[in-house]
C-alpha cells in the first residue's frame, strides 16, 4: 500500500487551481460588499435617507458571508471523497493519535 502512495502524483496544476479558487474567494468577498456599498450610496444618493447605504452595506455582507458558505461547502464535499481513499481509510476511522513516524524516515 506504501508503493501506491509513492506513485501517487498529483496532476500538474492542481496546486495552481487550488490557490486560484482560493483567491476568488477573497475577490468575492471585497467585491461583495463593494458592489453592496455601490448600490447602498446610489440608493441614499437617489432617496435622501442615511439608512439606505447601511442596507446596501448589509446586502453585500451578507452576500459575503453567503460566498463564504458556498466555498465552505464545496470545500467539505471535496473531502467526504477522501474518507474512503485507502490512504486516509484508517485515520478517517480512528484519528490520528499518535506522531505518523513514516514520513519521517522518507
Amino acid at each position: 500500500m506504501q508503493e501506491e502512495n509513492k506513485n501517487y502524483q498529483e496532476p500538474k496544476h492542481q496546486g495552481k487551481l487550488r490557490a486560484l479558487d482560493n483567491l476568488s474567494l477573497g475577490i468575492s468577498i471585497v467585491a461583495a460588499v463593494l458592489i453592496g456599498f455601490g448600490i447602498g450610496y446610489s440608493l441614499k444618493s437617489l432617496t435622501g435617507y442615511t439608512w439606505t447605504l447601511w442596507l446596501g452595506v448589509f446586502w453585500g455582507l451578507a452576500a459575503a458571508g453567503l460566498n463564504i458558505y458556498k466555498a465552505y461547502r464545496r470545500a467539505q464535499k471535496e473531502f467526504e471523497g477522501l474518507e474512503n481513499d485507502p490512504r486516509y481509510a484508517y485515520r478517517a476511522k480512528h484519528g490520528d493519535k499518535s506522531y505518523d513516524k513514516e514520513d519521517d524516515e522518507d
